[in-house]
């Protein structure tokens, strides 16, 4: 822990220079709540001849009260303008709140430069694919999140991918093309492997409606195998009080055997509503449905929430989500971005009420 503080210590030494003559914010966000998280049966892990092995169900009821840190978080921002272009760069990082822990720069972390011809960056940060689900996101960071159908094994692409080039056009009457290319996921490029990702979007944000078409591919040898997705995302305010949003996504998995690829590969679906009950108040809810190429393994996510705004910085909020699972998938509406994250149990509902706060500065 000395180590990592004295390296942070010095980074940040090293970088006063540069920090003194450009515009320099710091901003964060606290996201912490208290939950109530259950499934039906519990998988669990037992020595097997020396082996960890998983016993599906055969666990107790888990039902539980769980203190969690919702990828709260700390980071540095500045800009300075030369001329026509605006150099810019930010360093984030995760705080896990409940425990004390973090780490330094793991989140969106880069540089780059932006002027007339759109913005150019490197670095390690959300892909163009990640951030399309946006226009659909009611409940990101919460119970309830989307990415728990979305995001699921290996089969996974709501990622932050590093070494990666993005560019951005300009605006063009609402619409935006994005671009980004992940050369390679360790610290040097493996001669002779297809270890590079591709992330595409176009997005339209215009009046009423927002919306993101996206598409991403990873190579075969990058760390989870060679799989590709394609996602659409759309919000539409009927009035300034109702939105409404609708999500679709196909996965197709290519990285392991043929029964893997089956579990992994998935189309998801659904749709949702938020409405302003209230000046500062909204209550919200979503129905996704994912569904795998292999037998038996649909999961339906229900989620419903209240949020009140105290003001522009800090809401609070109240939750209820759940999972029903067909019986070769065990998910959870919990598994995402959070500290508390218990199994699910094939075949089984998982049930989460969560209460929380969130702070931003």
């Amino acid at each position: 822990m000395k180590k990592k503080l004295l390296a942070v210590v010095i980074g940040a030494t090293a970088a006063m220079p540069l920090m003194a003559t450009a515009d320099v914010s710091i901003y964060g966000r606290v996201h912490m709540s208290l939950d109530h998280l259950s499934v039906d049966k519990q998988n669990v892990t037992r020595n097997v001849n020396g082996s960890n092995v998983l016993f599906p169900n055969e666990g107790p009821n888990y039902s539980e009260v769980n203190v969690s840190s919702n990828v709260s978080r700390l980071g540095f921002r500045g800009s300075r303008e030369v001329g026509n272009i605006t150099a810019f760069f930010q360093i984030e990082q995760q705080i896990d709140f409940n425990e004390g822990e973090s780490s330094f720069a793991g989140r969106d972390t880069f540089a780059g430069l932006r002027g007339g011809f759109g913005s150019i960056r490197l670095g390690q940060f959300d892909t163009p694919f990640k951030q399309a689900r946006g226009p659909a996101n009611l409940f990101g960071d919460q119970v309830g999140d989307m990415r728990n159908l979305t995001r699921v094994g290996n089969a996974r692409f709501d990622e932050r991918t590093p070494n990666t080039f993005h560019y951005q056009t300009p605006g063009m009457n609402g619409f935006n093309a994005n671009i980004a290319y992940s050369v390679h996921e360790g610290k040097t490029a493996a001669d002779s492997q297809d270890g590079d990702a591709l992330s595409l979007s176009l997005t339209y944000k215009q009046g009423p409606m927002d919306a993101a078409l996206a598409y991403e591919k990873f190579e075969e040898d990058t760390g989870r195998g060679e799989r590709d997705g394609v996602r659409f995302a759309i919000g539409y305010n009927v009035t300034s009080e109702l939105k409404l949003v609708g999500f679709y996504q196909t996965v197709d998995y290519d990285g392991g055997t043929p029964a893997q690829n089956d579990n992994l590969s998935s189309d998801t679906w659904g749709l949702g509503a938020d409405f302003k009950v209230a000046p500062s108040t909204y209550i919200r809810g979503m129905w996704l449905q994912r569904d795998a190429d292999a037998s038996d393994s649909q999961s339906d996510l229900y989620a419903l929430g209240l949020e009140h705004r105290l003001d522009s910085a800090l809401r609070v909020y109240a939750n209820y989500a759940w999972v029903k699972n067909d019986d070769n998938v065990a998910l959870t509406p919990w598994s995402q971005a959070r500290t508390a994250t218990p199994l699910g149990g094939n075949g089984e509902t998982a049930r989460g009420f969560s209460t929380g706060i969130r702070y931003d500065f």
